[in-house]
């Protein structure tokens, strides 16, 4: 039996005018924080709406770039689906694979059989704390005909993804209690200003 390699996340929103207090907490409570500006590009594989009409939900391929650091390179990661809520009602528990890809990732992803769905840039904050990675960012799309990001309305909302920053697997030395104590603790420094919960995605 292979054991699979998770991540563990809790999810949130909030509207700009609490991004002061929310960034403030952040800060307080993380060993780094750094600027992040990071396309992500979302791939299914070319038969998806077969196996959608044959009671499958295909798997996802998603490519993600960070923009703002010169020598960055494509990240490939894919996600199966969650956990069941009997067994982690706590948090979002999800096996996870990721790959670092030398050169044009878009490329090597058709090469694998999977086509463009979508693309998204993602604006905000990276914050570091223990083995966790909390991301907090406004979406931005992109242009239709440059590919290049529009930048989001000010009021746009905020998304906060509270994640092990590396895949987990659940043995003896790193048990998955470990990572789920860890994005639980980051709920409660956060309670009555941010709500972090699970959700299934």
């Amino acid at each position: 039996m292979t054991s699979h390699a998770y991540e563990v996340a809790l999810f949130g929103e909030f509207f700009a005018h609490d991004l002061p207090a929310i960034l403030n907490r952040f800060t307080l409570h993380s060993e780094s924080a750094h600027q992040m500006h990071a396309r992500e590009v979302v791939f299914e594989p070319f038969d998806a709406q077969y196996q959608r009409d044959s009671g499958t939900e295909p798997v996802l391929l998603r490519a993600r770039k960070e923009l703002l650091e010169p020598d960055s390179k494509w990240l490939l990661y894919s996600y199966l689906k969650p956990e069941s809520v009997r067994v982690h009602p706590e948090a979002t528990v999800r096996p996870w694979a990721t790959c670092q890809v030398v050169g044009e990732a878009l490329e090597f992803a058709s090469a694998l059989g999977y086509v463009r769905r979508s693309q998204i840039y993602k604006r905000g904050y990276v914050f570091r704390r223990g083995n966790l990675v909390i991301q907090m960012f406004q979406q931005e799309h992109a242009d239709p005909k440059t590919g290049k990001p529009i930048p989001a309305h000010p009021d746009t909302l905020w998304e906060v993804e509270v994640k092990t920053a590396a895949p987990v697997r659940n043995t003896q030395e790193t048990p998955l209690s470990q990572s789920l104590d860890a994005v639980l603790e980051v709920q409660l420094l956060m309670k009555g200003l941010l709500d972090l919960r699970r959700q299934d995605v």
